[in-house]
């Protein structure tokens, strides 16, 4: 009587054993999501005759909130409902992504000694930061249309003072539905924003270089 005890479990053991084998074979591989980089960005105008800036700049992780500060490739198929491409990834965070974008821009103007991001402990005259509001697919009438809107702040190294601020906006059609035509987009969209802050950031940051090099050096003229 023990014996066919004995029999019967070590049967019992196999019989579950091959049915673990068996589940785990029968199961689909997991897939992993198709990960995108932002596409390279376009020839830039050679500025190599513009004289250099003696300043430089710090550009900051642009701030974001719920699905814009994560890798997910975002898209609105109506109004009032927002969610994302399926099995579809950027490489990092949209912030991060379009932070390396707006320094690889101002990098190939040649007019700044130094572009540096928060992840370096060298000094700057000034930070670029502000806030990443629209990085994403809308559908109007049917058609995707792809948005990018950065509010940008323009303060002094060191201070949290806002020397001057603007929001910037840009669109894009991608040429068919498909994620990868929608990413293209999201490339031509960059620039063109990258474009807009690197040109109003030069400006703006050799305006108040000029004025806090003027006669006055008193550190207590920062209120305009």
């Amino acid at each position: 009587m023990k014996i066919r005890t004995q029999n019967l479990a070590v049967r019992w053991g196999l019989t579950i054993a091959v049915m673990a084998i068996s589940s785990c074979s029968i199961l689909p591989p997991a897939e992993s999501p198709n990960i995108y980089v932002l596409p390279q960005s376009a020839p830039a105008q050679n500025e190599s005759n513009a004289p250099q800036l003696p300043w430089q700049l710090r550009v900051d992780t642009p701030e974001a909130n719920g699905l814009l500060s994560g890798s997910d490739i975002v898209v609105m198929p109506e109004p009032d409902r927002i969610t994302v491409y399926k099995d579809a990834r950027w490489s990092d965070a949209a912030p991060l992504l379009l932070r390396e974008r707006l320094i690889d821009a101002f990098m190939v103007t040649h007019r700044l000694s130094a572009v540096t991001s928060e992840d370096d402990a060298m000094r700057a005259d000034f930070v670029l930061a502000g806030n990443l509001r629209a990085f994403q697919t809308e559908y109007r009438n049917g058609s995707p249309v792809v948005v990018v809107r950065f509010d940008a702040q323009l303060r002094r190294g060191g201070a949290r003072d806002v020397l001057v601020a603007r929001s910037f906006e840009v669109t894009a059609m991608p040429s068919g539905i498909a994620v990868p035509q929608v990413v293209q987009a999201f490339g031509q969209a960059c620039d063109q924003l990258s474009a807009q802050v690197v040109a109003w950031t030069l400006q703006q940051g050799q305006t108040a270089w000029s004025q806090q090099s003027e006669p006055s050096t008193g550190s207590g003229e920062r209120h305009r």
